[in-house]
């Protein structure tokens, strides 16, 4: 049962189409994921059906196949995503080389989308000021083989004073009442209210305000949300265009969206296969370019050395940095990040112990390959035993890399007879 005043509303916003909205909400959900260019080149699996019209690499699939218990999701081949949620994106089109912000990121499916479009060059701040949910983030960031990324659990205003004018892109895919997800989540349903609605705006307003002094001059804003809501949707544009009159409305060619005000554009349910969203592309024409002074590199120790030398591994341009015990490769262009709340300052490499060195999780999945790899056919018993956490049979000896199926999912230690396995113990299953 959906609220009364979201009815009354929402047969005043659509007119004739109302019926049409009403009878799409009855009918079963278009699902989809998005495959990851971060490892390599897409499988062709069985469940995988029509492609996403507004995302390249993002797919329908069928319901039934349950693709998140498949090894390639714990191998980051793949992100399960809601097909109107990959738009937003699309409109921020982001860019090799460049630097990007995603201020509202969890759980990381618009991130992750974001980091498969940077190939893994630039440098791309990703900010969730949930602290478990920030937690989520930076997983999903290590699953999908991230390696340019800063995870922060800041609130925006704290980066925007530390961050002015340092981004080409921004978005801004703002927490709302999500009237889009009211077929998807029962609790949208239930946690619905007009003054849900008017708090949603009032604090939308206030990311928007941070995120604007982010953009660089000629940069790009994309505010976006999964709510029909006037207020928190074009109305939320309209007053951030009058506070900001720096920023204008640009014009994009997106069939799929239908045209409203201020530049605004919806994603209706009953118009195409997927959820409720809506989005804003807005330009910078004014302002100044920060000037952000970057983090030192540190040297990498011998340890690592020896082991990246043995198993042949390169790695990108970019720099170490020690965060805590653990060694990390972070982008060239990270930024100074002290005081900073951080959970993931770029790609985990791994730790010192005792003059060896111990390759991180993250490691293993960013690589395609190297020097000592046992692979297992996705579907076999060995990998089944692997992801499970039990040693498996092979002649490999010292470090090797783990792969399913020709993907990288981690790393085991062999005596040439059997892996110990090294898959986390918070992952096996």
């Amino acid at each position: 049962m959906l609220p009364e005043a979201f009815l009354t509303r929402m047969r005043d916003q659509l007119g004739d189409e109302y019926e049409d909205f009403l009878r799409s909400l009855e009918r079963p959900r278009a699902v989809a994921l998005r495959f990851n260019p971060l490892k390599g080149e897409r499988p062709s699996l069985p469940f995988v059906g029509e492609t996403v019209p507004w995302e390249p690499l993002g797919y329908y699939y069928d319901p039934d196949s349950r693709p998140g218990l498949h090894v390639f999701h714990e191998a980051g081949v793949y992100y399960l995503q809601e097909a109107s949620a990959m738009a937003p994106v699309s409109l921020l089109d982001p860019q090799p080389g460049e630097k990007v912000c995603d201020l509202c990121a969890a759980p990381g499916g618009k991130t992750t989308q974001i980091a498969g479009r940077m190939n893994g060059e630039g440098f791309l701040l990703c900010n969730e000021i949930n602290p478990k949910r920030a937690k989520i983030l930076s997983r999903n960031i290590e699953r999908m083989a991230v390696p340019n990324a800063l995870v922060t659990n800041e609130h925006p205003e704290t980066l925007a004073k530390r961050f002015p004018g340092f981004f080409d892109r921004v978005l801004v895919d703002a927490p709302c009442s999500g009237e889009g997800m009211f077929r998807k989540e029962e609790a949208a349903v239930t946690d619905w209210s007009q003054e849900t609605v008017e708090m949603c705006a009032r604090r939308q307003a206030e990311i928007l305000h941070s995120a604007a002094k982010m953009v660089r001059p000629g940069g790009r804003l994309v505010y976006s949300t999964c709510t029909f809501a006037p207020e928190e949707d074009e109305g939320a544009v309209a007053a951030f265009l009058d506070a900001h009159p720096e920023f204008a409305p640009e014009i994009i060619d997106a069939p799929w969206f239908v045209s409203v005000e201020n530049g605004g554009h919806r994603m209706w349910p009953h118009k195409l296969l997927g959820e409720g969203h809506f989005a804003a592309v807005l330009r910078k024409n004014g302002g100044e370019e920060g000037d952000i002074p970057l983090s030192k590199g540190e040297k990498l120790p011998k340890e690592w050395q020896a082991f990246a030398k043995e198993l042949g591994i390169r790695l990108p341009e970019g720099k170490a940095v020690f965060f805590g015990q653990n060694l990390f490769w972070a982008p060239a262009e990270l930024p100074d990040i002290s005081r900073l709340k951080v959970l993931r300052p770029g790609l985990e490499l791994g730790t010192v112990k005792k003059d060896r060195f111990e390759p991180a999780h993250a490691l293993a999945l960013w690589l395609k390959g190297c020097e000592n790899v046992q692979d297992f056919p996705a579907d076999s018993d060995e990998m089944a035993r692997y992801i499970h956490g039990d040693v498996v049979p092979s002649e490999k000896k010292g470090w090797c890399l783990v792969t399913a199926g020709g993907y990288s999912i981690g790393w085991g230690k062999g005596d040439g007879r059997v892996l110990k396995n090294h898959y986390p113990k918070g992952l096996r299953r």
